[in-house]
């Protein structure tokens, strides 16, 4: 190897170890910082979504309830005209009595 060839070899090298390097270094630095930022973030995303999803379990049952209510709708107005009715016939026996 010839003394410019071994020169360019050494003074690549150089650049290299003091430029490349460290800046790849560096970068994969941030990179990782980066990704166990992300990692975080998606466990606390996790943690709520579970926290939601048990406040939202009750939804269903609502829906029944709901539909529950809603039969009952012509029952009821049965039992408030009948209730109307007896306490229209207590209403005329307290008056005549």
């Amino acid at each position: 190897m010839t003394g410019v060839a071994l020169t360019i070899w050494i003074v690549t090298l150089l650049i290299v170890v003091v430029v490349i390097v460290p800046v790849a270094l560096s970068l994969l630095s941030r990179a990782l910082n980066a990704a166990q930022a992300i990692e975080r973030y998606l466990a606390d995303m996790l943690e709520a979504g579970v926290k939601i999803v048990g406040h939202t379990e009750a939804v269903p049952a609502l829906d029944d309830t709901l539909a529950t209510a809603g039969a009952m709708g012509p029952v009821a107005e049965a039992i408030e005209a009948k209730t109307g009715a007896v306490a229209a016939l207590l209403s005329e026996r307290a008056k005549e009595g």
